[in-house]
């Protein structure tokens, strides 16, 4: 993971390893493998910029050369990033709905609707194979690295007879990926379900569960059913960020346009801004006037991927009239960022999107068009504070874990000596400190655990390598963050830069 924490502006305005503590068992583990000695100066590792900027707030991560002076129009998604929510209230509502959704639309068992959320059993990342089952956590090369059927693990040997060295393909249809927070509550309901099948309960197959219970939680969003909850109390699920009005302000200030690209109607939209931001607006009466450009409903990533038509919205009465043609200011439904683009006169590479969908706000704008992309990363900040909290921890890890690779080369080597038919030493002495190594670093691990999801670890790890998440983040993600007002420290002409990427080779031990 390539990343730079950016300095604040002043600006006014498998297994082949020796002992019973396999590498295997360490990824598991979550072990990150030597961050302080391969990773010190690499920006491949969240090891780097784990700290708070000088004001206390989080900083921006960068993955690739971003100069906002340059950037003339900044959109945002709204839900999860400019209006975020509180995700375990969020997705146990969700969960409460589609179990509810399930017993009365799917004829599910009385028994399904008993089921009780579980914020833990899912992350964002993780892949639903739907053929076998199972939820996967992918490293960033496609291996399956933890697997889960139901609510139980499976162990590395049934896992391997399953995946073996499968390089799992997305494009697949037996898979569907978790890649949105929306999606935490579909994740853990599936494994709920499944473990229900497990015990004997009655249910359809795997592939008909993952598709039912995907169109279950679907339909809450698209029918109204959740919104109208929503509205009656945002209070109770909506998280206000006081700072993300100013910050919305300033960029305004130093003249970039503003606009707000999102899935949600026009009618929800409207009033969930009227909480979220009306409030601590200072320079501008409402979020109408602050925004230039406002398209609701835009359907991506297929806003991103073919021309649709417009309609045109007025704010006064609701109404909608079709309109051909690009577009630059207005509050609208549906539509093409191309016209877009063309309306406003601006090429692509000086848009910068910010979202909190991988797909739908990241790769979809990077494969489809040449806009810059940020990503809002909601849980990024509790991972952080974990990977603060260990740093000792995985500092006195990564020394045993030196030492034990420095016996291990000395037994391969007094194998290798041996069947050359040299004399070698008695290497007892060693394998009786493995075993002591093996033991210390194996408490150390469970001392690790506590600090992260207990089934899956670390977002942006699959045991000692990327996660998959991450390396889509890495790829597609111009810059990340935890939220639209950590732009708050920064001045809107700052240059981010990224570290200069170490490979392999170029780690000097």
């Amino acid at each position: 993971m390539f990343m730079y924490m950016a300095a604040p502006s002043a600006s006014p305005v498998e297994d082949n390893s020796i002992g019973w503590l396999s590498e295997e068992w360490i990824s598991h583990r979550f072990c990150h493998d030597s961050r302080k000695s391969s990773f010190k100066n690499s920006t491949n590792s969240l090891e780097i910029n784990t700290g708070l900027s000088h004001s206390g707030v989080m900083p921006i991560y960068v993955n690739r050369l971003l100069n906002l002076k340059k950037i003339k129009v900044v959109g945002f998604d709204m839900d999860y990033t400019l209006v975020p929510y509180k995700i375990e209230k969020f997705e146990k509502l969700a969960h409460s709905l589609a179990i509810n959704r399930l017993v009365q639309n799917y004829s599910y068992p009385q028994e399904v609707g008993k089921l009780e959320f579980q914020l833990n059993r899912a992350i964002l990342g993780l892949v639903i194979d739907k053929r076998n089952g199972n939820m996967l956590k992918l490293s960033r090369f496609g291996k399956v690295k933890i697997a889960y059927h139901g609510l139980e693990e499976i162990d590395f040997r049934e896992r391997q007879q399953i995946y073996r060295e499968r390089v799992i393909d997305l494009r697949d249809a037996d898979f569907q990926s978790l890649d949105t927070p929306f999606a935490i509550s579909n994740g853990v309901l599936f494994a709920q379900v499944v473990q229900l099948k497990k015990a004997g309960m009655k249910l359809p197959d795997y592939r008909h569960l993952a598709c039912e219970i995907s169109a279950c939680i679907d339909s809450l969003h698209k029918d109204g059913t959740l919104k109208s909850i929503l509205k009656a109390d945002f209070g109770e699920y909506v998280r206000r960020d006081p700072q993300a009005a100013p910050t919305l302000e300033r960029l305004k200030v130093y003249g970039k346009k503003l606009m707000i690209i999102t899935n949600s109607d026009y009618a929800y939209s409207r009033i969930l801004l009227d909480y979220a931001l009306n409030p601590f607006l200072t320079k501008h009466k409402n979020w109408q006037e602050l925004f230039d450009l406002v398209i609701t409903l835009a359907d991506k990533p297929k806003f991103f991927a073919s021309p649709h038509r417009f309609l045109r919205i007025n704010i006064k009465t609701g109404q909608m009239s079709n309109h051909e043609g690009p577009i630059s200011r207005g509050i609208w439904q549906g539509g093409w960022f191309g016209d877009v683009q063309e309306g406003m006169g601006i090429p692509g590479d000086e848009f910068l999107y910010l979202g909190d969908h991988i797909y739908g706000d990241v790769v979809s704008i990077k494969k489809l068009c040449d806009w810059r992309t940020a990503l809002i990363l909601n849980g990024l900040d509790d991972e952080l504070k974990g990977i603060k909290a260990t740093h000792e921890i995985q500092q006195e890890i990564d020394r045993l874990m030196k030492r034990k690779q420095f016996l291990e080369r000395q037994s391969d080597n007094a194998e290798l000596e041996h069947h050359t038919g040299n004399r070698v030493q008695n290497f007892e002495t060693q394998a009786d400190e493995q075993d002591a190594l093996n033991f210390r670093i194996s408490k150390l691990l469970d001392n690790l655990k506590p600090h992260f999801n207990p089934y899956w670890g670390e977002i942006f790890r699959a045991g000692i390598e990327e996660s998959r998440y991450a390396e889509q983040v890495e790829k597609y993600a111009c810059i990340y963050m935890t939220k639209v007002s950590d732009l708050f420290e920064y001045s809107p002409r700052t240059y981010f830069r990224p570290i200069r990427r170490l490979l392999a080779h170029e780690i000097i031990q």
